[in-house]
């Protein structure tokens, strides 16, 4: 499968995110409110498969955790650093090799030194996890 028109490659620094992704970046979520994050896609590749044929749950749980901090990352200029305080995931239904997935965030609040945020992980018109998670940041 390919990856859907309108993403790009994240670019993300190098290091744990590379064994992870890779991470691609689309258009903000329409339909949330104005200023919304933009959506972060993985393709579920052999790397992210257990024994079960299925992404394994580190893999669901680390996207959460890379678009819920890319939103707070990208909120505001210059760029906010964001560090996970609090992630949870819920899983919903499992994914398997070759499928597509978008991570839709919102930010729910952002103040002086936290940020919390809320999404779902999507494949298709299909919710695969529900997260939400709280970071911290310096200004």
């Amino acid at each position: 499968m390919a990856i859907p028109s309108g993403f790009e490659a994240a670019g993300f620094t190098a290091g744990f995110l590379d064994h992870g992704g890779p991470y691609y970046l689309g258009a903000a979520f329409e339909g949330v409110r104005p200023g919304t994050p933009r959506i972060v896609g993985l393709m579920i590749c052999p790397h992210h498969i257990n024994y079960r044929d299925a992404a394994h749950g580190g893999v669901i749980s680390t996207f959460a955790d890379v678009a819920l901090s890319h939103a707070v990352y990208d909120a505001e200029r210059p760029r906010l650093a964001p560090s996970t305080v609090t992630l949870t995931v819920n899983y919903l239904a499992g994914a398997k090799l070759g499928d597509w997935l978008e991570a839709r965030v919102s930010i729910d609040r952002l103040g002086g030194r936290t940020a919390y945020t809320s999404g779902g992980i999507w494949r298709g018109e299909e919710q695969v996890a529900t997260m939400s998670g709280v970071f911290s940041f310096k200004r």
